[in-house]
C-alpha cells in the first residue's frame, strides 16, 4: 500500500541503505552493509571543495564475518566517503566487535563499544540493523539445507528468539498459533525449568 499523495515539495536528500547476507565456501557468513547520504543540490564544504548533486556525503560499508552462532569472527569497514578526513579514524574502534554476538544485547554491545566519541555514528547505524540482516540471512537457509538433506527440525522447549517480538509474532496471536502452536500462550515466567 503507498503513502497517501504528499503535499508539494522539493527532494533534497537520499539516504540509501542496503543490507546483503552471504554463505562462505569455508561455513562462515558474511553480511553486508552500505550506507551512502547524497544531496540534489550541490554543496561547497571547506573540507570537500564543490560537490555536485549527487555526490555522496558519506559513503561507508560493513562486512562482518560470522560463525553459525552469529558471532562476529572478522570485521572489515570501509568510508570511501565522509565530510571530513578525520572520519576515518572510525575505522580501527570497529575490530573491537569481534567476538560479540548479534543477539540479545547486541544494541547495548555497540553503545558500549563504539558509543559516543568512541567510534562513528553512521558505521553504529550500519551495525545496529546488521543483526536484523544476519537473522534473516543463516537462521532461514541452515532451515533451506536441512530440508534438503531430509533432516527434521530441530527439536527444542525454548521458543524461537523473533517470537513475542513484534505484534504479528505475538505468543497469543493467529501468526504463533499456525505456525509455532507449541509456543501458542507461551509466558516466560511460567515456564517449565
Amino acid at each position: 500500500m503507498p503513502l497517501p499523495i504528499p503535499q508539494a515539495r522539493t527532494h533534497l536528500h537520499t539516504r540509501a541503505v542496503v543490507y546483503r547476507g552471504y554463505h562462505r565456501e569455508d561455513g562462515l557468513w558474511d553480511i553486508e552493509g552500505e550506507l551512502t547520504d547524497t544531496k540534489t543540490y550541490a554543496l561547497e564544504r571547506s573540507e570537500r571543495g564543490a560537490m555536485p548533486p549527487g555526490t555522496p556525503i558519506h559513503g561507508m560499508a560493513i562486512r562482518a564475518t560470522v560463525d553459525d552462532s552469529m558471532t562476529i569472527r572478522e570485521i572489515s569497514t570501509a568510508m570511501d566517503d565522509t565530510p571530513f578526513g578525520e572520519c576515518r579514524q572510525g575505522t580501527d574502534p570497529m575490530q573491537q566487535m569481534v567476538g560479540v554476538t548479534m543477539g540479545p544485547g547486541w544494541r547495548f554491545a555497540i553503545e558500549r563499544a563504539l558509543g559516543g566519541i568512541r567510534g562513528c555514528t553512521h558505521l553504529r547505524e550500519l551495525l545496529f540493523n546488521m543483526a536484523t540482516a544476519a537473522y534473516q540471512t543463516i537462521p532461514a537457509y541452515r532451515a533451506r539445507l536441512r530440508r534438503q538433506a531430509g533432516l527434521p527440525e530441530p527439536e527444542s522447549d525454548e521458543p524461537p528468539f523473533h517470537l513475542g517480538k513484534c505484534l504479528a509474532w505475538d505468543f497469543d496471536g493467529p501468526v504463533v498459533q499456525r505456525h509455532y502452536p507449541k509456543f501458542a500462550g507461551w509466558q516466560p515466567l511460567n515456564r517449565k525449568v
